[in-house]
């Protein structure tokens, strides 16, 4: 597909500029069947920003407001901003500035997410805006999440093109990813109500920093709920993230009650996350809380942004997590970022035959009949049609 063509089909004013903001090459723009390169071209004015009421807040005296968005309950005064950096007050009203601003836009494998008990081998349209709600000093995608969106460069991408593009070329999925959904709420609501009526699917890639009210009002809307658990212990948030870990907690339980397919990724970053003590305990009260068949993705980590003076996670520290885990009782427990690695794949808990194979993001033999284990007939949990 030509450039022009797939601005087109977003449906959009801009018809100049790439997808991705400068730095983020490997987020680079395309649709499915894609064969032809992206221009990266970006004339001047890109980086724009929109105007749209925003959700979950309250008025408070002075003109200023106070966000429910997420757990940090920003207090804004007229003419700021909240923590996130994407939802300024304007006069004692709230708006969001990223809503149809697409700054990263990308098909991708669903196992990318990574989501693994989800539609296995099908693609996922994933999108971002600018700005977070964390600042994670290990984060991937710091060159979009980390600024505010008059310095990324992002293109009109309407939902009703964004469903148009699907429908066209196959794609089953959109995914809100990258950045931080939570923080590109209402875009994100209004996408996922559009693709919900369409009988598509919307999944959720997120830190799990978002209060109750919220994720109720989007989770019937959705298919698919991915956190990141950071680590499971506070200084690890507090220090790493300068975030709480209590109110990711709570969305996972949130999570487990509205009965919305949900996988976690723990990136194992060695020696401030990676003790077996904290991760015990976490994969216990993962098996408690949330029980045996949510898949735990343990993730390696790479050094980038703020943290670069670690080494690569040893793959043994994440094989003896893995070991852990399974003894806390955790039926689906995977190494990420490891391609080739006998965990990647997924097995039977009830009579340990491999029923979906991976090797990275690519899938080989999938053994599910209808749901089940194709050797033994057990039901193995997730989102298969």
């Amino acid at each position: 597909m030509k450039r022009r063509g797939f601005l087109a089909g977003l449906g959009g004013a801009a018809v100049g500029g790439a997808l991705v903001p400068k730095l983020l090459p490997h987020a680079w723009c395309g649709v499915a069947h894609a064969q032809d390169a992206i221009d990266f071209a970006r004339p001047e004015g890109q980086r724009r920003i929109s105007w749209v009421p925003a959700r979950h807040y309250e008025k408070l005296e002075g003109r200023k407001v106070l966000c429910r968005l997420c757990p940090r309950e920003c207090r804004v005064a007229r003419g700021e901003r909240g923590y996130c950096g994407v939802r300024e007050n304007r006069d004692g009203d709230y708006f969001t500035l990223v809503h149809g601003r697409a700054c990263a836009i990308h098909v991708d494998p669903i196992e990318k997410k990574p989501l693994f008990h989800f539609l296995p081998g099908t693609q996922a349209l994933s999108l971002a805006t600018a700005g977070c709600n964390m600042e994670c000093r290990f984060c991937q995608n710091w060159e979009i999440s980390q600024f505010r969106p008059e310095q990324v460069d992002s293109v009109a991408a309407p939902p009703a093109g964004l469903l148009r593009l699907c429908r066209r070329d196959g794609v089953p999925t959109i995914a809100y990813t990258y950045s931080e959904p939570t923080i590109f709420y209402e875009y994100m609501l209004d996408i996922a109500r559009a693709t919900h009526a369409a009988g598509m699917h919307s999944v959720v890639i997120s830190n799990g920093y978002i209060q109750e009210a919220p994720l109720r009002e989007l989770a019937p809307h959705l298919s698919a709920y991915k956190v990141d658990l950071k680590a499971y212990t506070p200084e690890f948030y507090k220090q790493q993230c300068n975030a709480t870990l209590p109110p990711v907690l709570q969305t996972l339980r949130t999570l487990r009650s509205l009965d919305l397919w949900t996988e976690i990724v723990v990136l194992i970053i060695p020696t401030l996350n990676d003790a077996e003590r904290s991760n015990r305990e976490m994969f216990r009260w993962i098996q408690g809380e949330l029980g045996p068949d949510v898949p735990v993705h343990l993730t390696r980590f790479h050094p980038t942004y703020k943290i670069r003076n670690l080494p690569r996670t040893p793959i043994r520290t994440l094989e003896r997590l893995h070991a852990i885990a399974r003894e806390e009782g955790l039926h689906f427990v995977y190494v990420g970022n490891a391609p080739g690695h006998a965990a990647e794949s997924t097995y039977c808990p009830s009579c340990g035959e491999r029923v979906i194979e991976r090797y990275g993001y690519f899938i080989g033999e999938i053994r599910l009949d209808a749901g089940c284990c194709g050797a033994c007939g057990a039901p193995i949990p997730g989102v298969w049609s």
